[in-house]
């Protein structure tokens, strides 16, 4: 019998030709916290039944990774589609994440009852056990666009009419044939965790294990202000037809993009300016405090922020966490060596708070300038004094802290949570995450101004999200106000400037499956040439030529 190599963490290993990849994890399941449920080949990830005929190096991922992770949501969704289809005789559309899930919508005038959350939990569960497979199908796309049409599915008819491939893969999952961007568990065995919440009459929660939290089921926390702003999006882009990215590829096709450019914009600065009004109109604020995750557009929401706040007649003036870090001397560095720049502890709290006071005081402070070559704080003669029109805007990972500001009296701040809260997805049922789009975000601008090759950027991006969960989203709802920085039209610009990028990894390169993913999510729609974009957009923060980088 002939034989192949494998190679696994570094070790090898003879296996029969033609061997499957889930034959080959039993033999290692036992390293395992969970299930394995996907592998990579050769850096190229693969589903557990796919055969190997050759030599090989592997991978294998469980629900603590980020990978497996990924594909034990993907498949759970499709058996939630499928089961409130048999059991609420509906379709559903997976909207958005929200807390640690996600918000699904029923259609069909249907009013969720929590008989019905009861009653679509059994009956995934009833799945479950039966142990039923996600049957991987290449057909041509033009037969899946007339499949998809004969079922009123245009969605993702319409999807498939923007990409220039000749066969796509469609999945079939008993009855049900979907489509979805990315790999799935082989079969409804592997997805035996997750939970059901009625938020609405028409929304549930889908929610599943977190890798952030130790691979647990995080009881769902409803956070309103954010709900909120994905709604008031959600609606804003249903005002104009543009619901999923096939509504926005139409609109490039037909040359009609330049308008929607300024319309989105339009709509983004008037939100920003009706919260200019709104500190504007309370004396009583001096102090506003500006937080987001990676790639939110703080530095522009900040800055444009100010602008209006000028023209209102107000004095901002711009006061930067990253000056007050302690000197690196006498930081505890991390086991690797590296210092945690990301820990509020990192912050010298005593005197950014003792100085926050004295300027609130009106008394002028000599402010510290924080020297990361040298890794000191210097003082070079940059000082602050403010008058009765006065106020200060800090933006920063750790602005709503509580230890941030906090001998100042909670009338005296305003503080403004923002993020690309992402208003479009690819279709019905694959959303766009989000952290997607902050990470697509991430790349361009690592490469554009620091330097940084898309591997680089992939490679630290596990560790921007830890700190993230840490340092971010637990303060969310702290925010006076939520500011969604996303724009409808950007994953157009984006795939322009983040596909070379993503092509530069090759297939050696560990990141070569994420590139892959991401490339997968970019091809859906077409790309956007950058020129109408004003230089006050926040979009410009990242590719290039803001009327607010210095």
């Amino acid at each position: 019998m002939q034989n192949i190599e494998i190679i696994y963490k570094d070790n090898k290993y003879i296996f029969p030709v033609n061997v499957t990849l889930l034959e080959i994890s039993e033999q290692f399941k036992h390293e395992y916290k969970y299930d394995i449920i996907i592998a990579s080949v050769n850096n190229k990830i693969t589903e557990l039944n796919k055969t190997l005929d050759r030599d090989a190096t592997i991978k294998f991922y469980d629900l603590t990774s980020l990978l497996g992770s990924r594909v034990y949501e993907r498949g759970l969704v499709y058996l939630y589609i499928k089961a409130v289809k048999d059991v609420l005789k509906s379709e559903v559309i997976i909207k958005h994440s929200i807390d640690k899930g996600i918000y699904t919508q029923i259609v069909n005038d249907i009013k969720v009852t929590e008989d019905d959350i009861n009653a679509i939990t059994d009956y995934m569960n009833k799945l479950i056990n039966l142990s039923i497979s996600f049957e991987r199908l290449s057909v041509s796309r033009i037969d899946a666009i007339n499949y998809f049409e004969s079922i009123n599915r245009f969605d993702k008819a319409d999807s498939l009419k923007y990409i220039s491939n000749t066969f796509v893969n469609l999945y079939k999952f008993d009855s049900l044939y979907d489509y979805f961007y990315g790999e799935m568990p082989i079969n409804t065995s592997y997805l035996k965790w997750f939970s059901l919440t009625k938020v609405n009459s028409h929304g549930i929660i889908l929610t599943f294990p977190n890798i952030y939290f130790n691979s647990q089921i995080i009881p769902y926390i409803h956070h309103e202000k954010i709900f909120l702003e994905f709604k008031r999006k959600h609606e804003w882009s249903e005002l104009f037809k543009l619901d999923n990215m096939a509504d926005l590829n139409k609109i490039v096709s037909q040359s009609k993009i330049k308008e929607l450019i300024y319309i989105c914009e339009v709509e983004q600065n008037g939100r920003l300016l009706d919260i200019a009004r709104n500190i504007n109109s309370n004396q009583d604020i001096k102090v506003v405090l500006i937080t987001g995750p990676s790639s939110s557009g703080k530095t522009t929401t900040s800055k444009k922020l100010s602008l209006y706040l000028k023209s209102m007649g107000l004095k901002p003036q711009s006061l930067s966490l990253d000056d007050y870090f302690i000197d690196r001397d006498k930081m505890i560095p991390l086991e690797n060596g590296k210092y945690d720049f990301e820990n509020i502890d990192a912050i010298d709290l005593d005197l950014f708070n003792e100085q926050l006071v004295k300027i609130l005081n009106k008394e002028e402070v000599l402010l510290p300038e924080f020297n990361f070559i040298t890794g000191k704080k210097e003082y070079n003669n940059k000082r602050l004094k403010i008058d009765d029109k006065g106020i200060l805007i800090i933006e920063g990972l750790h602005a709503l802290n509580d230890e941030i500001a906090k001998n100042i009296e909670s009338k005296h701040k305003y503080k403004i949570y923002i993020s690309p809260l992402t208003g479009i997805n690819l279709d019905n049922h694959n959303r766009i995450s989000t952290t997607d789009n902050r990470l697509l975000r991430r790349l361009i601008r690592d490469n554009r101004y620091r330097g940084y090759n898309a591997s680089v950027t992939l490679a630290r991006w596990q560790d921007v999200r830890i700190g993230e969960e840490k340092y971010v989203f637990p303060y969310q709802d702290k925010a006076d106000i939520v500011f969604n920085t996303s724009l409808l039209y950007e994953f157009g610009i984006l795939r322009l400037y983040a596909e070379p990028l993503l092509f530069s990894i090759d297939e050696e390169d560990p990141y070569y499956g994420e590139a892959i993913r991401l490339l997968n999510i970019l091809k859906n729609t077409l790309p956007i040439m950058g020129d109408d974009i004003p230089l006050d957009s926040i979009i410009r923060e990242f590719i290039g030529n803001s009327f607010f980088r210095e």
